[in-house]
């Protein structure tokens, strides 16, 4: 699925006006599985490009980690959940399946009455949301909408379970997308979903095996061959698709923003989309995959050291359980406080 963003004289330029995120204070390191897993921190970061991750406090929930990084957003600019008239939490581990995740954060920054819904696509969640809220606002269903990726993964993995235990973090980043000046913001989002792909990753709710019969266990489940496989393919086509339907090279872009899963799968995709990894965001070594949080606590960390500039051209890719995949095109705009670079990173996050 391709949804078109670019401007028209009556389609208003939109993109991201405020942009906050935030980490949990307690720091996984490597080592601190080898007391009971079977393997060792340099096993580990040779096979992912992981040193740590963040865990979410034994209180503290999704919910928690998305007011968090909405405060960390309010803290650089006070005005910028004016006009919010619509919530997305896109998250993998929501508080509660009813109400949702993005009710319970829209009650805690003001936003009560707002629409508010969570999405489910996993680690693409968040750029699926960006596409969804353009169309809320598009259609005249919003002024301007909060998207939330929050995670608190820790709580739904296995951590005695080598094959996801060492992989996942927690933290979250919150977006208002809105309007922005002509020439800036979204141009192209491409959105897509394989079910078939579902026993590959895979948390069970309320049915105890999928389709066709495969056996969910209580937690997070993954066959990590077949999603490397997965993730390389979908990042690189998709990254390729949209910056066609932009009319764009890999030349083009300033930097990619891609999903922090594996160093490894990052290194592969850009091989196939063409752009170097000196034009790549990378903290997948400090946070590990958070998930949904991914992409926004990247982008955050590269508007506050200054990479990301006003009127650079940036590439977002995803991919997720589902199997789920996202990649959009977007010029930066920077004229809003919260897109400045500041010296102090997030709240709870470090530089």
């Amino acid at each position: 699925m391709t949804t078109d963003s670019g401007a028209s004289p009556h389609r208003p330029s939109l993109g991201i006006t405020a942009l906050g995120a935030y980490a949990p204070a307690q720091v996984i390191r490597n080592a601190d599985f080898e007391a009971r897993l079977d393997t060792n921190a340099e096993w580990i970061e040779s096979r992912t490009g992981i040193r740590e991750r963040r865990f979410a406090a034994e209180d503290e929930y999704t919910s928690d980690v998305g007011v968090a990084a909405v405060r960390d957003l309010l803290s650089r600019d006070p005005e910028a959940l004016r006009e919010v008239d619509a919530v997305i939490c896109a998250t993998v581990s929501p508080d509660a399946l009813m109400p949702s995740t993005a009710a319970l954060i829209a009650m805690q920054v003001g936003l009560t009455g707002a629409a508010a819904f969570d999405l489910s696509t996993a680690c693409s969640g968040f750029v699926y949301g960006l596409s969804v809220a353009q169309g809320l606002i598009l259609a005249g269903t919003a002024r301007r909408v909060l998207v939330v990726g929050a995670e608190a993964l820790s709580k739904i993995v296995d951590q005695d379970d080598r094959n996801t235990a060492i992989l996942f973090g927690d933290g979250a980043g919150a977006a208002v997308v809105g309007p922005v000046p002509a020439g800036y913001g979204f141009q192209q989002f491409v959105l897509g979903a394989d079910g078939a792909g579902g026993p590959s990753l895979y948390l069970r709710c309320a049915a105890p095996r999928l389709p066709g019969g495969f056996e969910m266990g209580e937690t997070v489940g993954m066959n990590g061959r077949e999603v490397f496989k997965f993730a390389v393919r979908v990042l690189g086509d998709s990254g390729n698709e949209v910056l066609a339907k932009t009319g764009l090279g890999s030349s083009d872009v300033d930097w990619v923003i891609p999903h922090q899963a594996n160093i490894r799968i990052i290194e592969a995709a850009n091989e196939r989309f063409g752009v170097p990894m000196s034009r790549t965001v990378v903290n997948v070594d400090r946070y590990g995959n958070t998930s949904s949080a991914t992409v926004p606590l990247a982008l955050r960390e590269a508007l506050d050291d200054g990479r990301i500039q006003d009127g650079q051209q940036l590439l977002l890719v995803a991919f997720g359980g589902g199997l789920s995949w996202a990649a959009g095109t977007m010029r930066w705009w920077a004229g809003a406080p919260s897109l400045q670079a500041r010296a102090a990173a997030p709240a709870e996050v470090p530089a």
